[in-house]
């Protein structure tokens, strides 16, 4: 049968987060770097999950709520992420509906759910391989910073279009709450440690 390499860990050996350099966890700092070694992040799983919880609070309110406003000739009018989609197909511009549905819809919506999801398979042992787990999470920590699409069409109106007292745009609540779902959902990606996932076979691989 064929068995995995030990982990550094097993081996009482850190890896630093910075130059990788593999070294003796008493040292407490990277003899190469100076940076701090750990074996690994303390109260990781517990922490990503309060993150992500939070990040599906502020996701509720980031799409019901408008992100955008616009004043025009003393009317004001508010937009929504999903109103503004439509709008964008109404007017045939199709090709950046797609774009700002997938990278400020979707986008957010799968990382939490992805993230979610490997929450559970290290709590619970799944049989998915460690290779394919660790590649899901490389690509939720990829992609989800490029979700703030929707943030950044907003800000760059607000500075560009405003013609004094006849048209005026200027963010909503919703621009604030989608700005912190990006933000902690990143922080949740960084808390979380994918060496936890290669724990577990080991631990499989021992026990067999």
């Amino acid at each position: 049968m064929k068995t995995s390499a030990p982990t550094a860990a097993s081996q009482n050996l850190a890896a630093c987060h910075i130059c990788t350099k593999l070294a003796e966890p008493e040292l407490h700092h990277c003899p190469r770097c100076g940076a701090t070694l750990h074996l690994r992040k303390s109260n990781s799983l517990q922490r990503t999950l309060a993150l992500l919880l939070t990040a599906c609070i502020l996701y509720i309110p980031a799409n019901l709520y408008p992100i955008m406003i616009t004043d025009q000739l003393g009317t004001s009018e508010g937009s929504t992420i999903l109103g503004g989609v439509i709008i964008l197909l109404h007017h045939g511009a199709a090709p950046v509906a797609l774009v700002i549905f997938i990278f400020s819809v979707m986008v957010p919506l799968g990382k939490l759910m992805t993230m979610f999801y490997l929450l559970w398979t290290v709590k619970r042992h799944s049989p998915v391989s460690a290779r394919q787990r660790t590649t899901m999470y490389q690509i939720t920590e990829f992609v989800g910073k490029w979700s703030m699409v929707d943030v950044f069409v907003v800000a760059i109106l607000v500075a560009l279009v405003h013609l004094g007292g006849l048209l005026a745009i200027r963010p909503g609540i919703a621009a604030l709450c989608f700005a912190g779902v990006v933000i902690v959902t990143m922080v949740a990606a960084e808390s979380f440690d994918p060496r936890l996932i290669w724990d577990e076979m080991e631990e499989k691989n021992s026990d067999e």
